[in-house]
């Protein structure tokens, strides 16, 4: 993983023009999780981990890449973007949508990478199509607005990477504030900063290593199901026309005609709706123990209604279950691996995370990752001499 003086050497090594220097925020969402693109309400936050990009016109038609992280590098004419293989794709599709959308994109260099690890949940593809998207607003003044930009960032995902993804990863990362979260409301894109007071208490992801290959291709099954499951729900009674207005309890009277399955996508949905606007007002009273316990009522959903966990994940929450010290966990992201999330005390933390781990070897062989993360402001320029 690459370090900002890394990533500015890799440029200077490749290229002559002093560059600008942009870092793209990570993001964990504390609760609200697939919620985003059934138009709920969510709650994450930019993180200090995250891409680093130093970047500059290079009065060419030309594009070029250096990808620090992966030691690898790629050209492409501005006049014949098109899709490729692998992580070329979430630069490519950036700039796929912002010609599409009328933007004039000259040739550029761009050197990238930082400490956000891949497939552990903490959304490192909208990091890079959130700092791409951010530098090229600055470096060709397209004048576009942070919410916009997250705009065009989902619009990139959604095209040649072809995950059909909410907004939420990117709305983070361009729009986080450290010490805060958002609470963003996913269908009219408005939101509100709650003050995050953990005191105590600090936020430690535990990584089981198990690569969520499964999350793109599920994550586009559960869209389907959800809209399926709306869709039967409107036809019988008109007025339900989100999920956001059907009371969680409503949804078992229709569990005979949904089905089995997406009965419980629907059922999650709602619940988690719901859970979500009742942690910001325990955010608000700052209670933190009636917001972890809220945290544990999602993990269950998800890994017992939604069906994104694994055993790994279920273990490492299962775990936590045994130190009172920690007071909320549950798995973050798409699911089907990365990371859990876990709210504990400061000074009991290592202790604790170091007894989790070692179950989690025993059990699974595997060496856990640890990040003791904190709140961020949302992707920004560096300035630099």
């Amino acid at each position: 993983m690459a370090t900002q003086e890394e990533v500015i050497k890799a440029y200077k090594e490749n290229f002559s023009l002093a560059p600008f220097v942009f870092f793209a925020s990570g993001r964990i969402n504390l609760i609200g999780e697939h919620i985003d693109y059934n138009n709920g309400f969510v709650m994450p936050a930019a993180i200090d981990k995250g891409i680093y990009f130093a970047i500059a016109p290079n009065t060419t038609d030309t594009i070029n890449f250096v990808s620090v992280d992966l030691n690898e590098k790629f050209s492409i004419n501005i006049n014949s973007i098109e899709k490729k293989d692998g992580w070329k794709n979430y630069l490519l599709g950036v700039l796929h949508v912002l010609q599409k959308e009328g933007f004039v994109v000259h040739g550029f260099d761009c050197a990238f990478g930082g400490d956000l690890p891949v497939g552990a949940g903490l959304s490192s593809s909208a990091a890079v199509e959130s700092g791409l998207i951010f530098a090229l607003n600055k470096l060709f003044n397209f004048n576009l607005s942070r919410v916009q930009l997250a705009q065009l960032a989902q619009k990139a995902e959604h095209s040649y990477p072809n995950v059909q993804c909410g907004i939420m990863d990117m709305f983070a990362s361009l729009n986080g504030k450290k010490n805060h979260v958002i609470l963003l409301d996913c269908n009219t894109l408005q939101y509100t900063y709650f003050p995050l007071q953990l005191n105590e208490y600090s936020i430690v992801l535990i990584n089981s290593k198990v690569h969520h290959s499964l999350a793109s291709s599920e994550y586009n099954i559960r869209r389907r199901q959800c809209e399926e499951g709306l869709s039967i729900i409107k036809n019988i009674e008109p007025a339900f026309t989100s999920f956001r207005n059907i009371p969680s309890e409503k949804i078992h009277d229709y569990k005979d005609v949904l089905g089995e399955e997406i009965y419980k996508r629907c059922l999650y949905v709602t619940e988690e709706i719901e859970r979500t606007q009742l942690a910001a007002t325990h955010l608000q009273n700052n209670d933190l123990v009636a917001f972890g316990e809220l945290m544990y009522q999602t993990h269950q959903g998800l890994s017992e209604l939604y069906n994104v966990s694994c055993d790994e994940l279920d273990f490492l929450v299962n775990e936590t279950k045994k130190h009172s010290a920690i007071i909320g966990a549950r798995l973050m992201g798409g699911g089907f691996g990365g990371c859990t999330i876990n709210i504990i005390e400061t000074e009991k933390a290592a202790a604790i995370i170091e007894l989790i781990t070692a179950a989690y070897k025993n059990k699974f062989t595997v060496n856990a990752e640890v990040y003791k993360v904190q709140t961020s402001d949302g992707t920004f320029e560096i300035t630099i001499n």
